[in-house]
This record gives C-alpha cells, sequence and structure tokens, in this order.
C-alpha cells in the first residue's frame, strides 16, 4: 500500500505521537508511507527527525498551521494547492487526515489530485462546541459534516468523540469507526514501579518528596493555570509535594504569572520544564499525572502514565474514563476542590499510588500499544482497498 498521512504538525502532541508508534511499524511491514505536516509552532517541538531516523518520509508543507489566521493570510491556499501537488506526485491509496485543518485541506486536495484513493479522516477531539461562540460552531458542525460526506471512512479515538460526532450531526448512527491510540510504550512497560530517575535528581527532590505531573500543550483546553490552583491547595498541607509541568506553548506566559503569584514556600516547588521531547524520564519521576482540561478526545499523556504504573486525576472529560478507572486507576475531580481533594488523598497515600499505578499498567499494554494501532490502521486500510469502499 501507499499510504499519504496529513498532519497539522509534527509537534509532541498526541496525533504526532500515534503517528511515531504505528507508521515505521508499516514501513517494516513493507507498505510506503509518506506524511505531509505543516511546521510546529514557538516551544511546541518537533518529531520530524525522530520520525524519518525510523525510516518514514516527511514532507513539510508550508502554510499548513491550525487555527483561522491561515485562512486569511493565504496559508490555506498555499498549502492546499502543494498538498494536491504532493499528492498527484505520489499517487497514493489511502489518504488518511487527523486533525481539523488538515482534514479539511488534505481531503480536498485529495478529493482533486487522487480520486481513485481511500479517503479517511480521525477525531482526535474536536473543537465543534465549547471553544468558540455558538453561530462559529454550528458553522464548523457544517462543514465538518460536508467534509464527512465527502470521506470513506471516519475514525475517533474514543466512543466519547465518535458519541459526539453523532450528536452534532457530523455522521449518522454508525457511521464512526473507534480506533484507540496506540503509542510507543516498551520502555515505559519497564520502568520501576516506584518513581526515581535522574530527572528527580535535577530538580532537587528529595526521596519523600510527591512528583505530581502535568504533560502537554500549554493551551487554553489544557487549563494548566487551574493545575497551578489545584496544586496550590494540595501543597499548602503537604510540604512534600511538587509540580512538574512537561509543555510549552501560547499559555506559557498566563501559567508563569500564576506560579509567580503562588505563596512563597509553595512557588519553589514548581518546576516549568519546557518542550519535552522524550517524556520517558518525566513519568519515571512522577507519582501521579494530573490533568485539569475541559476537553479530551483519549489523551496519550494518560495512557503512557499507565504504562508507566502511575495513577492520574483528571477531569471526567472526552474519552478520559475510557482509559482512566474511577477508584481503580485514578481518580476524577469535577472543580478545583474536587481535583485539590482527588489529588490530595493520593498525595498522602503511597501504597494507594502504587497499587493503582499497577492497575493502570495491567490494562493498557495490549489496547494501546504501537502494534495495537498499527494492526488496526493496516487492517481498515486493506479492508477498504479490497471492497472498494
Amino acid at each position: 500500500m501507499r499510504i499519504a498521512r496529513v498532519l497539522t504538525r509534527l509537534n509532541l502532541g498526541g496525533p504526532a505521537r500515534q503517528v511515531m508508534a504505528s507508521d515505521p511499524l508499516l514501513v517494516e511491514r513493507g507498505h510506503r508511507v509518506r506524511v505531509f505536516a505543516g511546521s510546529p509552532g514557538p516551544g511546541e517541538g518537533s518529531l520530524q527527525r525522530e520520525l524519518e531516523g525510523l525510516g518514514v518520509e516527511v514532507v513539510e508543507i508550508p502554510g499548513l498551521r491550525r487555527g483561522l489566521s491561515a485562512l486569511v493570510t493565504g496559508g490555506d491556499l498555499r498549502a492546499g494547492a502543494r498538498l494536491r501537488r504532493e499528492l498527484t506526485a505520489f499517487q497514493p491509496d489511502i489518504v488518511h487526515t487527523h486533525a481539523a485543518k488538515a482534514g479539511a485541506l488534505g481531503r480536498r486536495a485529495a478529493r482533486r489530485a487522487v480520486p481513485g484513493a481511500r479517503r479517511l479522516h480521525t477525531f482526535h477531539g474536536h473543537v465543534l462546541e465549547g471553544y468558540f461562540p455558538a453561530p462559529l460552531s454550528r458553522l464548523l458542525q457544517g462543514v465538518e459534516a460536508r467534509l464527512a460526506r465527502e470521506t470513506h471512512r471516519i475514525l475517533a479515538v474514543s466512543e466519547a468523540t465518535g458519541a459526539d460526532l453523532v450528536r452534532l450531526g457530523v455522521v449518522g448512527q454508525g457511521e464512526v469507526e473507534v480506533v484507540p491510540p496506540g503509542v510507543r510504550l516498551e520502555g515505559l512497560l519497564e520502568l520501576p514501579e516506584r518513581r526515581g530517575g535522574r530527572l528527580r535528581d535535577q530538580l532537587s527532590l528529595h526521596p519523600d518528596d510527591v512528583a505530581i505531573g502535568v504533560i502537554g500543550r500549554l493551551a487554553p483546553v489544557k487549563r494548566t493555570v487551574l493545575a497551578l490552583d489545584v496544586f496550590e491547595d494540595v501543597a499548602l498541607e503537604f510540604p512534600a509535594a511538587h509540580l512538574v509541568v512537561a509543555g510549552d506553548g501560547g499559555e506559557r506566559s498566563r501559567v508563569e504569572a500564576r506560579r509567580d503569584r503562588l505563596p512563597e514556600e509553595v512557588r519553589g516547588r514548581v518546576h516549568l520544564l519546557g518542550a519535552v521531547q522524550d517524556v520517558g524520564p518525566v513519568h519515571e519521576a512522577l507519582d501521579v499525572l494530573l490533568s485539569t482540561s475541559f476537553a479530551e478526545g483519549m489523551p496519550v499523556a494518560m495512557i503512557e502514565a499507565a504504562a508507566a504504573a502511575r495513577p492520574v486525576v483528571s477531569t471526567a472529560v472526552g474519552g478520559v474514563p475510557e482509559v482512566v478507572r474511577s477508584g481503580i486507576t485514578g481518580l476524577f475531580g469535577v472543580d478545583r476542590a474536587g481535583l485539590a481533594a482527588a489529588l490530595a488523598s493520593l498525595v498522602g497515600d503511597a501504597d494507594r499510588r502504587v497499587e493503582m499505578g499497577r492497575a493502570a499498567r495491567e490494562r493498557v499494554g495490549s489496547r494501546h500499544s504501537a502494534h495495537a494501532l498499527a494492526d488496526r490502521l493496516e487492517d481498515i486500510y486493506a479492508r477498504m482497498l479490497g471492497s472498494g469502499e
């Protein structure tokens, strides 16, 4: 098979991490895979060189970037034209797009450049409600519904995301297939159940200190400022609690400002690492992962935390309850007080953290491995080509 994959950017986020997991395996199995992507934003990091080092071809598409500004500046037009030229030259059997902007431009380009190719699109979550004013949200829902009618297969990373697409009228009942994320878990599955590693030494953490991690882009949807609010409540009760934030993005200045307003005895226990290419050492150093997002598809960071045998405290949004089992592998909270109470209960109980982490690791290996994702995608592609869907 000749497989074209179109992403907005190969940053350190979930969609790119999943490409890192599946596509080298597809290449090993004899398929030709070429990834088309725009450039990551400032501070987002890039997986391009690592992906190329694993044998996957990458073509940068200038002008392909997330957001509505590219439509005004002409970036979308340039990116669409470049995609059409590149797809015409590559002549793929499959064109698989990911996330909103790459999905819109990639599917339109594929329809014109390679009309005989099978077109798939994966929703890794969505921005169809709760992000924008209601009129704009309805407009986006209509755009995605029209694109879906021109797409041979719609995929979603979680049952919750798939249900949202049906509820919002993007697809009909039974017209979306759920493909859970897969990531490279081998090193994480081998980590000791109790935390350690060089990062703790670099941060001057005492063996009795409890490291709470936040991993992901510093973006409004992640509400990292709320994570600092929650941490403040817990840190005042537990002097051994530390917050480790691995990620960068547009919200960094707000996060730094919130850190600077923390009480002095708490402020020094907040560690902002910036963008981190290899999150393995971060998970190794952590005792628990914290997420305060208001929307998620199925977070890769939680899958990785489970593989590392670390429990999660999170809001129960999107596909999170499909990867975190409340009371067994993690705890949920609705607001600042609820999240702080859940987090405090784990910070104060090392044995419970280990017990929950062990249960999380037992669940995650077979469902979310790189091989599981590559198998699922290869099966879908083969079925589509074989049946002429």
